[in-house]
């Protein structure tokens, strides 16, 4: 039991000690380490650890051996992950027909499986170890701080990575002083918002109250993120850590938080560490001695997009509909059970215990100079490194997609990349070299949102993307607001006529219109931001929406309706495949005599006779 903060700095030697002489081998051991996020748990990455188990018992390699698991390693399309230390050889998607490859050849025998080696694709150079690979080395883990290196069931891993220094040195200070270092740090909310995070506590603080509350929104929902959930995976001591540094700074003894019950992983570690912290006597009455009390309380959202919205999110932790309040009054004055509260987001949480541990300059000497720090990103779509990063803020746009995500595979042109989900927009080509940052997503159309990034390249038709982004919206609006309600399904069936070669050049005025009116009169940021996508199309690629008014063709050949598969006659093979394949009798000709043909009238544009041909004799047009 850690009774005092005397008691914390020995286990945290002690605990330091034992990380250390795992990854430098001075225990005269060496570990092997395996990713356990969600992606590599996927891919099988829990059976091949039970296997590293196995085999390293059955060949007496216990005493010589540990196997270990811990938080995401972020090169996700490279997983499954093994690392092996002292020597901080990383394997890549590895099998588990390999672990015993990996025992003989590295653990016995002291030589790398040079198969299993990450290869450069530029250069075609293997590399060994982890900091090496180019999708790292412009990376700086502060948020993501420990997830790939710790492992998140274990306590002790954490206090050797630095858990609870932060929180110690928050208990010597007055909490005007902490409150004003978040504030020097230029901490801004990682959520979406972006608004200053020590302001927002200088709300809940000057409030009088015998009841004050700490929310962790954790709910993220945007298609393709999944930044919040890796930290959650990888190290949930720093965010609660976070959010009784938080607690402590308004004068809060409860912190609840909000996770999707779609996030099992997350949720179950999340449960251990908070259990752990309590047996530890890390949280619950007189933490460390100082008479601070704090508990944490674990609610399980149903996966509704709209409790991201901080009082929908209120509103679903009292057992209500989640459906957002008007305001003000805003949280920091009446919040959960009509209390002072705060909700921050699991990123901006995580950063919390850096600022107070390393201090308030270390971390603003990353970034621009409104956006400090960094931002966790969920790198995903037309790109050859998909994967969690985390990046400084002023990286530009451009090392983002081809520095650290490796480019657009297949040769293909890049056309655009998606930030902030269903509330943002596109940067294009024309804008690579951007720095990210929140003022400079915002100047372009886009926004920062909590960190998706979708990259489309020349094959994506951007008034399908638009489209895709609001049947999303109006599947996830809670209908309390008519302007949301009622306008995101007007804009849906303008975009639905328009694919479908329908349109008319009203209809873009329309769009326009309606984008404004729902953005001025909804309730809440999810209506507000809901005609994002299309206003950023219309304004950065209003050709792809005229040839679809106009020319009623679908430039990129992704509209169904708008499209034609045509049988070359000079390249068909009069095998009949194709129409053997076809489901509803579209395709006709005389086989080993007549080129085949494909009745437009009949076609349902299901693309089964192109993927068939073996001879490339069918093309979309």
């Amino acid at each position: 039991m850690i009774k005092t903060t005397g008691d914390l700095k020995e286990k945290v030697n002690s605990c330091s000690a034992c990380l250390n002489a795992k990854i430098e081998g001075t225990n005269g051991k060496r570990a092997v380490v395996l990713c356990g996020g969600t992606g590599c748990l996927s891919s099988d990455s829990d059976a091949i650890r039970e296997k590293f188990v196995k085999l390293i018992k059955e060949k007496g390699l216990e005493d010589k051996v540990t196997v270990n698991q811990v938080g995401c390693f972020g090169f996700c399309s490279q997983g499954p992950f093994v690392k092996i230390y002292p020597e901080d050889t990383l394997y890549r998607m590895v099998k588990i027909e390999d672990v015993e490859k990996i025992i003989e050849t590295d653990l016995i025998n002291n030589e790398v499986v040079e198969d299993l080696l990450y290869v450069e694709p530029a250069t075609g150079e293997k590399v060994k170890k982890q900091e090496d690979i180019n999708f790292y080395k412009k990376q700086k883990r502060i948020a993501l701080h420990g997830c790939g290196v710790i492992n998140p069931e274990d306590i002790n891993e954490a206090l050797g990575m630095g858990a609870f220094q932060g929180l110690e040195k928050a208990l010597k200070m007055d909490r005007a002083d902490v409150i004003k270092e978040v504030l020097d740090s230029g901490l801004r909310g990682r959520g979406g918002g972006g608004f200053p995070t020590g302001r927002k506590w200088q709300f809940a603080y000057a409030q009088e109250s015998d009841e004050k509350y700490v929310v962790c929104n954790g709910d993220e929902g945007d298609p393709g993120a999944f930044m919040d959930r890796s930290i959650l995976e990888g190290n949930p001591l720093a965010v609660i850590e976070g959010m009784m540094i938080a607690g402590y700074a308004i004068g809060a003894k409860n912190g609840y938080f909000y996770v999707r019950a779609e996030y099992p992983v997350a949720i179950n570690r999340l449960k251990i560490a908070i259990e752990q912290a309590k047996e530890l006597g890390l949280l619950g009455e007189n933490i460390l001695g100082t008479g601070f009390s704090f508990d944490v309380h674990l609610r399980l959202g149903a996966g509704a997009f709209v409790c991201g919205e901080e009082t929908a999110l209120l509103n679903s932790i009292e057992g209500k509909r989640g459906m957002p309040r008007p305001r003000p009054p805003f949280p920091a004055v009446k919040g959960l059970w009509q209390s002072p509260s705060i909700i921050n987001n699991v990123e901006t949480l995580a950063c919390v215990p850096y600022i107070l541990r390393e201090g308030a300059a270390e971390f603003a000497k990353n970034g621009t100079e409104k956006s400090k720090g960094t931002k966790v990103f969920a790198l995903g779509g037309k790109i050859n490194n998909v994967g969690l990063v985390e990046i400084p803020m002023g990286t530009t746009v451009r090392e983002l997609i081809y520095d650290i995500g490796g480019g657009i595979p297949n040769g293909k042109e890049f056309k655009a990349i998606q930030t902030g989900g269903p509330s943002g927009g596109c940067v294009t080509k024309d804008e690579l070299d951007t720095p990210i940052d929140f003022d400079n997503l915002i100047s372009l159309g886009s926004m920062m949102g909590s960190g998706g990034a979708i990259v489309m390249d020349e094959d994506n038709c951007m008034v399908d993307v638009a489209k895709f982004y609001m049947e999303f919206i109006c599947d996830e609006s809670c209908g309390k607001c008519s302007p949301c309600r009622i306008g995101t399904k007007r804009m849906l069936e303008i975009l639905t006529k328009i694919t479908k070669g329908k349109g008319t050049m009203a209809d873009l005025d329309e769009l326009e219109e309606l984008g404004k009116t729902v953005k001025a009169n909804s309730l809440c940021g999810l209506g507000q931001t809901s005609a994002n996508p299309i206003i950023s199309t219309i304004s950065k690629f209003k050709d792809e929406y005229l040839a679809h008014i106009v020319d009623k063709k679908c430039p990129a050949k992704v509209c169904k309706d708008l499209l034609q598969y045509v049988i070359d006659p000079d390249k068909c093979k009069k095998c009949s495949l194709c129409s053997r394949k076809c489901p509803v009798g579209a395709i006709s000709g005389v086989v080993k005599e007549t080129p085949f043909t494909i009745d437009q009238s009949k076609c349902i544009k299901c693309g089964m006779c192109m993927s068939s041909c073996n001879f490339g004799a069918i093309e979309k047009k």
